[in-house]
């Protein structure tokens, strides 16, 4: 489903320049459930950015279901991802004119769903995160917990083959974070492949596997280069 091959990115400016991944050889496959870890700085979220179709690498190929996307243009990706890849970010990223309801529905609108079968498929994301009772309520009137629900119901609703979630529990009290891995593992025995950025020993555990980053570079645990 996902497969990288020497993915290298490389941020310059006038003064400096900066390799944030070099050389990344990675494969993913359909189903499983993959932690990326290591210090900050490392690459995590330039690579899950590379991953979503959020940015292009530098050099290197990225095939996503077959298909060699690191070097499509802005437009050409945004088409790509749409409906493919949903995100779950630390900071829930809702609109704060928008309720529950209506934040969940935006991508949908995206797709051009229609409005019956958009606020069906609302309906049934929002039991199934266990929000529906919240349906009508502004991000400012939920808890940090409820909040990310929501963000995740948001990123569900297309169906999509993949969610992308970087530190998806870091702004939450460990019970609410608990609850959202949970929510993340039904998901993953459903049939989603999740990829998740975190510096949580706990909330790696819920992977299949894990993927350890140190200096742009995918390493082993006692720092080897792989």
């Amino acid at each position: 489903m996902i497969k990288t091959e020497q993915l290298t990115k490389i941020f310059r400016t006038d003064e400096m320049e900066t390799t944030a991944l070099n050389g990344i050889n990675l494969e993913v496959e359909e189903g499983e459930f993959v932690a990326i870890m290591g210090p900050s700085g490392c690459g995590k979220s330039t690579l899950l950015n590379i991953i979503g179709l959020l940015d292009n690498p530098t050099s290197g190929n990225y095939f996503l279901d077959g298909t060699e996307v690191g070097h499509l243009k802005e437009g050409a990706r945004t088409e790509f991802r749409r409906g493919k890849i949903g995100f779950v970010f630390q900071s829930f990223n809702l609109i704060d004119e928008l309720n529950a309801e209506e934040n969940v529905e935006l991508p949908l609108k995206a797709l051009g769903v229609p409005e019956k079968e958009r606020k069906k498929r609302v309906t049934e994301i929002l039991q199934k995160m266990r929000i529906s009772h919240r349906a009508r309520h502004y991000p400012q009137q939920l808890s940090g917990g409820q909040q990310q629900r929501i963000a995740i119901a948001r990123a569900v609703v297309t169906h999509p083959s993949i969610i992308l979630a970087d530190e998806p529990t870091g702004n939450l009290d460990s019970k609410n974070g608990l609850e959202v891995m949970e929510l993340l593992r039904e998901l993953n025995h459903n049939g989603t492949t999740i990829i998740m950025v975190t510096h949580s020993q706990h909330d790696a555990t819920y992977a299949n596997r894990i993927i350890n980053l140190f200096d742009g570079c995918i390493v082993d645990n006692l720092g080897n280069l792989l």
